[in-house]
C-alpha cells in the first residue's frame, strides 16, 4: 500500500468522520479547486486501493482501520450500493443460500437488473449482473442486514429455481 498525501488523508478522514463509506465524486468536490483536480484525487485513491469503484459515480472507501488495505462488507450491501438501491434483486445461489434452501456457499452474487449486465469484481466479491424485466423486479422482497436494506428474490421463486437445477 502506497503512502497517502496530506489532501488524501484529509478527504479520507472527512468521509470516515461522517460515516459516508459509500460516496460519490461530488463529496470530494469540496476538497478540490476544479474538476481535473477532483478527477486526479479519485484516480490516485483508486490506484492506491483506498477506494473501490462501484458504478459510474459511486465509490466505496476502504476504512483507515483496515490493516491490509482491504475491508469486506456483506456482498448484498455491495450489490445494493452498486445498483443505487433501485431496479434490481439478488437471485440464484445467493438467494437460495439466504433462504437456507441450500448449504452451498455461493461463489458469486447474481444480481438481476434492468440497467446493466456483465461481471464485476468488487473487493473479494464477484458480482454478475443479468438483464431482466421490471415485472420480475416487482416480485422481489425487501430485507435488511443491520440497518441496510436490499432486494432479494422471494423464497418460493428461489425454491422453484433450485428445483430446476437438479
Amino acid at each position: 500500500m502506497k503512502g497517502l498525501s496530506k489532501k488524501e488523508i484529509e478527504i479520507i478522514s472527512w468521509i470516515e468522520f461522517h460515516n459516508r463509506y459509500f460516496f460519490n465524486s461530488d463529496d470530494v468536490e469540496r476538497f478540490s479547486n476544479n474538476k481535473m483536480q477532483r478527477y486526479n484525487i479519485i484516480k490516485n485513491l483508486l490506484k492506491k486501493k483506498r477506494i473501490v469503484k462501484l458504478n459510474r459515480n459511486k465509490y466505496y472507501l476502504v476504512p483507515i482501520k483496515a490493516k491490509s488495505g482491504s475491508w469486506t462488507l456483506h456482498p448484498f450491501i455491495i450489490a445494493d450500493e452498486a445498483c443505487n438501491s433501485q431496479d434490481y434483486f439478488i437471485g440464484r445461489w445467493a438467494a437460495a443460500n439466504y433462504w437456507k434452501l441450500t448449504e452451498q456457499i455461493p461463489m458469486q452474487i447474481d444480481v438481476f437488473t434492468t440497467k446493466r449486465q456483465g461481471v464485476m469484481k468488487i473487493l473479494n466479491t464477484r458480482v454478475v449482473f443479468h438483464r431482466t424485466t421490471a415485472k420480475r423486479i416487482e416480485n422481489a422482497i425487501l430485507k435488511k442486514i443491520g440497518k441496510h436494506a436490499f432486494r432479494i428474490e422471494n423464497k418460493q421463486r428461489s425454491r422453484t429455481w433450485l428445483k430446476s437445477r437438479s
